[in-house]
């Protein structure tokens, strides 16, 4: 009888753990998010003061959800154009702190923030619109 006891309360221990988790953003939403990024004219090249880059937009780049950082953008032929991206809480990274909350997780609350789960790269997508370079003044010899 006291081993059918010890079992049923590891086994309710387990599930308690488990339920605090499934509300976790870090478990329904990932660290990660893809950043999109789209210039007019298409085809800019993007560097971000992180690290990343890509050769030609439009395209996405895999970017912690916590992450700020300034992307610049440059093509021939047009002036460069930066951006600045941040995060903040997004709605659906709110609900998963909010269900650690309504399950009792407090870990789970401080894994989400300290993660970065529970946020949102903003802006995102992006759209720039580059600038084209003045054209050189023409010098007509007489």
């Amino acid at each position: 009888m006291v081993r059918l006891m010890r079992r049923a309360a590891r086994l309710a221990a387990v599930v308690c753990a488990g339920s605090t988790l499934a509300a976790c953003a870090t478990v329904t939403r990932g660290t990660e998010d893809a950043w999109m990024i789209h210039s007019d004219p298409s085809g800019a090249r993007v560097e971000t003061t992180n690290g990343h880059q890509c050769t030609a937009t439009p395209c996405a780049i895999k970017m912690k959800r916590r992450s700020e950082f300034t992307a610049t953008l440059s093509k021939p032929g047009y002036k460069p154009a930066s951006v600045q991206v941040t995060h903040r809480t997004s709605g659906a990274g709110a609900a998963g702190v909010a269900g650690n909350v309504i399950v009792g997780g407090l870990i789970g609350i401080g894994v989400d923030m300290y993660s970065g789960a529970s946020q949102d790269l903003t802006p995102n997508p992006v759209t720039v619109r580059l600038e084209a370079d003045a054209p050189p003044e023409r010098v007509i010899i007489q």
